[in-house]
Parts: C-alpha cells; structure tokens; sequence
C-alpha cells in the first residue's frame, strides 16, 4: 500500500520526530552551546580584568624577566620557563612508569588480585587531594632531593624544579595509565591472535600490533596528564622554591604561572597588581588552550599513520 508519509518525507527531506526525542536533542544541543559559552565566558572575564595590565606592560609582560610588586613591575617570562620546564620534564618522568602500567594492566594481568590491587591503587593516587601531595614532598620528597643534591656539589635547597617535577610525575600517573590500559584492551584480539599465529613473541606482539595501534590513545593520555600538570597548583607551591628568577638548572627554585596567582592573589593590592596577575591566569588559559590544540593535531596525523 503507497504510504504517503513516507514519500513526504523522501521529497522534502524532512523527518518528523517524536517529542521525546526532540526535547532530548534540544538538551543535547542547548548542553553544548552552554559548554563553549563558558568557555568563551571565562575567556572574556579574565580579559577584561586584565586591560589594566595589558595597557600598561604591552608584550613586554611576556619577555620581561622582573616580577617586582613593590615597583609595579612584572614579567612572566621566568615564571612562564618554569611552568614548562616543570610541566614536560614532570611528563617525561611519568611516560615510562605509566607506559609499563598500562601495558602491565591491559597485556599481562587483566584480572585477578594484583590486578585488582593495582588498579585500586592507581585510582586512589588519582583521587587524593594536591595539597597531600605537597606535604609529602615537603617532609619526604625534598629531604631525599637535598641529599641528591648533595652527592652532585649543587646547593642542597631541596625545593626546586626537580622536587615539584618529581611530584607532578607522580601525580599525573595515574591519568596517563588508566586511560592507556583501556585503549590497549580494546586491540581486537584477532590481531594478536593472528601475530602468535605466525611465531611471534609478546614483547613482538606488544611492540608491533599493539603499541603502534593504541598510540593515538596513549599520546592523548599523556596530554591529558600535561594539561593537569600545568595547571597543578598547591603542590607545586609547597615544594618549588617560589623564586622570581630564570632558573638556571632543574635544581634551581622557580616559579609557576599557577603558584604565583595561588601565593600572592590573597595579598594583592592595587588594581595593576590584582591586573597582572589575572593577566597571568590569561596567560596560563591560552598556554592550556594552545597545547590541547596542538595535541588534537598530533593525534589525529598519528591516527592517519596508524
């Protein structure tokens, strides 16, 4: 029998849906919408709070090398070299533990006590507060770099960016390896069965089907525990050093974008000072913005390679 509904909607191209499932969309679409204003909302606040200092230092407030509140004078460049030194150095610290991890997890026990233990373990590190953190590598984890330092001939501070990298590596494991045990379940396991087949061994299997087709999602796991690592804020204040100056080593104290604001936002006064440091938190959104941006990238040319 010739429905006529139907042909209706084959010529308009048109189709009618329940009011369920179109109030449904509608909260979909109004969720979304409500995400990128908040983003474009946060993004606005804090440059308008920032007019004051960006009228008054320019582009030198990237490049200039004194942060001095008593003369009014701030430059993040110092504070900007130690975010990113902290950051990556705190990741490559964190890739081989957290690479073994995933592999561990996803390859070699997947289920049973250890397993379970394991992964127990890994989400609670994920779940304990920053400011543990802190007080862990304030009372354990700078004694131990102080003796290092020691044994080396440098200045035996203790606190420094080797300290705050060393805990922020710890800190971010636990994302980096969650996230790469679950891509490497998802490898089809015809693919590997097909690899022992033909006479290879695991660490083959494991170096050759599996790494090169989950790396997309471990790269994108790694990312995700660098952009917690740049915005990471009490623990690396408790055990940074919280110096003004370009370091010259990764012993040397130094500072962060984010423990900058955290030490001194409560002790500002003057609207040029409470400016620059919300210029800073600017600074800090753009460099979180423009790293995702660049991982998104380098995800998807791996993804076409793979």
């Amino acid at each position: 029998m010739y429905n006529t509904g139907q042909s209706a909607v084959k010529k308009t191209g048109f189709q009618l849906l329940p009011p369920a499932e179109t109030v449904f969309r509608g909260f979909l679409y109004g969720a979304a919408v409500c995400m990128i204003l908040l983003l474009v909302g946060i993004f606005l606040t804090l440059l308008v709070y920032s007019f004051p200092s960006i009228r008054e230092f320019g582009l030198r407030f990237l490049y200039g090398k004194t942060w001095d509140p008593v003369t009014e004078e701030f430059g993040t460049l110092p504070i900007l070299i130690g975010t990113i030194i902290t950051s990556f150095l705190s990741l490559a610290i964190s890739i081989p533990f957290s690479l073994s991890l995933s592999i561990y997890l996803g390859e070699y026990s997947t289920k049973g006590t250890v397993a379970s233990l394991l992964q127990g373990a890994i989400e609670l590190l994920a779940g304990i507060p920053s400011i543990i953190y802190g007080f862990w590598g304030l009372f354990i984890l700078v004694p131990i770099v102080r003796s290092i330092e020691t044994a080396l001939g440098v200045p035996p501070l203790g606190v420094g960016i080797f300290a705050s990298s060393l805990v922020l590596s710890i800190m971010i494991i636990p994302y980096s390896a969650s996230l790469g045990r679950e891509v490497i379940r998802l490898v089809p396991d015809e693919l590997k069965e097909a690899a022992y087949s033909l006479g290879a061994t695991r660490f083959e299997v494991i170096r050759k089907i599996i790494l090169p087709y989950v790396i997309s999602g471990i790269t994108a796991g790694n990312l995700l525990s660098l952009g917690r690592a740049i915005g990471e804020t009490m623990a690396v204040t408790m055990v940074i050093g919280n110096a003004n100056f370009i370091p010259t080593s990764i012993f040397a104290p130094a500072n962060t974008m984010a423990s900058v604001i955290a030490n001194e936002f409560t002790e500002a006064t003057g609207t040029l000072y409470v400016s620059s440091l919300i210029e800073t938190g600017l600074l800090l959104f753009i460099v979180t913005m423009i790293i995702n941006m660049v991982g998104k990238q380098i995800i998807k040319k791996m993804s076409v390679q793979v």
